[in-house]
């Protein structure tokens, strides 16, 4: 018997049952069959694991951890309901003739003696055609040496700013373009240079990729310090990264004018909070720190213990590290309950700084909670799970398509509030989310998502007081899925200098990109040591107030 088959056969419309008490029943029945539905498929794949791994203590090979297909996974996207339907328009030709440079002209001339006697010149017809040239500028420099015998000193000329070593500016540009913004794996920027007449050994290109760019190292930092306070809002997402054999975190903090990456080895709310302090961690116990060490359930007794022997001064990580081993011996053996006096003292050191943004946008992560005064959730993330359930009785699948055309609806009129918002409008969306997100379907895994969505409230509708954020981090998932696309050309980074160097330079890299800037042009323009672009920090700076 195909039970799966049985079971969506199953087409009953509770609503034409009479009797109240055998229409409870049956609904509970039904829900109970999605229950064990969905156990018994998670029990299967915990099931597939245990073997697998029972299978590799063996010496065996388990199932290949091979990740699916986009065509058979299930796509949990809201991109099509989400978009509104709008009417076909005419096609504008897009041309782009202004945009293109022209070079140098080439008059094309017709063979005279082909023409009839009566044919007159009635000026030209312009084609412009696009090409390139990819040759190499090998220059042989001529020195000047000077000796002083009365100083027994040698006087050498120097060599143009970008020279030193064997390559030039441009070739130190193009490596770490081809790198960081086309993606090019470090064997095939050795191939691409080669065939066009370049030298180089694979060494060579992986140094330029990661040694000495403490110039650009600072420049990230100026980025980041211009981004921070640029708009009343940040948003942060994280993605999976491997340095040197272990699994490691980048994280992505953005806004409308920047983005940077930072990779560390975990993604704990300290993490987020150092990133954040921009590397100046700090820590504060006061009533603040005390009131969220009591949410995250800090023993009593030690909440007392650190409120008689502390006072709300800012310590650094080491001065709260030795306070910590004095009031608390043990306290190493309690990861738990260290974790939660260290995070709720910089939080509130964070909070109470005079650089603390007041709002940031995420997914529903734990790490992002109490961070800030304010936390705004995507409805993206919030509409996924959604996307999530699987209903195999049949009743609920007709309840479960229903749902989702109101919540994007809703979201709809979200937009539109952006573009005017009114006190009265905000009253009117508030009410409609307490009513959307009130309903009960009679499918429970349906009710309790929606239940889930409601208590979310306060973040969710944030927009409704400060209409200029966001209602969605796609921001920062694109960024994440930056990181994710350099994962496929380089798995990972070796050390301290490879992984800073990817950070810095795939924030320069999408900084200027959202700036509308040359990344060539801007890397080439700090390794000639020329400087006649402007900063990077200075546009942020330069469109603060301006609409991004």
């Amino acid at each position: 018997m195909d039970i799966k088959k049985a079971i969506e056969g199953i087409n009953i419309d509770l609503d034409k049952i009479a009797d109240s008490a055998a229409k409870t029943i049956i609904s509970q029945l039904l829900n109970i069959i999605e229950y064990l539905v969905e156990e018994n498929k998670e029990l299967k794949e915990e099931n597939r694991k245990l073997r697998d791994e029972n299978s590799r203590l063996k010496g065996e090979q388990g199932k290949p951890n091979i990740r699916p297909q986009t065509k058979g996974s299930k796509d949990i996207s809201s991109e099509s309901e989400r978009k509104k339907r709008k009417k076909k328009k005419l096609k504008k030709s897009k041309s782009k003739k202004h945009k293109i440079k022209v070079d140098r002209t080439v008059v094309c001339q017709v063979d005279k003696a082909k023409l009839p006697p009566d044919a007159v010149f009635k000026g030209y017809k312009t084609v412009l055609v696009q090409d390139i040239i990819i040759k190499t500028d090998n220059v042989e420099f001529k020195k000047e040496v000077y000796y002083s015998p009365s100083l027994n000193e040698i006087f050498l000329a120097p060599l143009p700013d970008g020279c030193q070593g064997e390559f030039g500016p441009n070739v130190k540009a193009l490596i770490i373009s081809l790198h960081y913004v086309h993606k090019m794996t470090e064997p095939a920027i050795v191939e691409h240079l080669r065939n066009h007449g370049v030298f180089i050994s694979p060494a060579s290109v992986s140094r330029m990729i990661t040694n000495k760019h403490d110039s650009f190292h600072q420049e990230k930092q100026e980025i980041v310090q211009a981004g921070l306070p640029s708009t009343i809002y940040q948003q942060m997402d994280d993605t999976g990264a491997r340095v040197n054999g272990k699994n490691y975190y980048t994280h992505i903090l953005c806004n409308d004018y920047y983005i940077a990456y930072f990779t560390r080895p975990r993604k704990d709310r300290l993490t987020i909070l150092e990133i954040l302090m921009q590397g100046q961690l700090s820590f504060k116990f006061d009533d603040l720190s005390y009131a969220l060490m009591e949410c995250m359930g800090l023993p009593d007794a030690m909440l007392r213990r650190l409120k008689q022997r502390t006072s709300a001064i800012v310590m650094n990580k080491q001065q709260a590290g030795l306070l910590l081993r004095k009031l608390f011996p043990k306290l190493q053996k309690h990861h738990k309950n260290r974790r939660v006096i260290l995070e709720s003292g910089a939080i509130s050191a964070y909070q109470q700084s005079a650089n603390a943004i007041s709002i940031l946008l995420t997914d529903d992560a734990p790490q992002f909670k109490s961070i800030t005064e304010r936390l705004a959730l995507c409805w993206i993330h919030d509409g996924r799970h959604y996307k999530k359930l699987e209903p195999i009785v049949s009743q609920h699948k007709r309840q479960l398509e229903n749902f989702p055309g109101q919540y994007w609806e809703y979201y709809h009129k979200l937009l539109d509030y952006k573009k005017s918002a009114t006190v009265a409008f905000a009253k009117k969306l508030s009410r409609e989310f307490d009513g959307l997100f009130s309903v009960k379907t009679g499918y429970a895994q349906l009710d309790e998502r929606i239940e889930k969505t409601r208590l979310k409230k306060e973040s969710l509708l944030l927009v409704l007081q400060y209409p200029n954020i966001p209602l969605h981090n796609n921001a920062s998932e694109l960024g994440a899925r930056a990181q994710a696309r350099y994962r496929d050309i380089s798995f990972q980074t070796k050390n301290v200098k490879g992984t800073q160097g990817k950070d810095t330079f795939m924030t320069i890299v999408a900084t200027a990109k959202k700036l509308g800037v040359n990344a060539f042009h801007y890397i080439l323009d700090r390794i000639s040591g020329k400087l006649e672009m402007p900063s990077l920090a200075g546009l942020i700076e330069q469109r603060i107030g301006s609409p991004p």
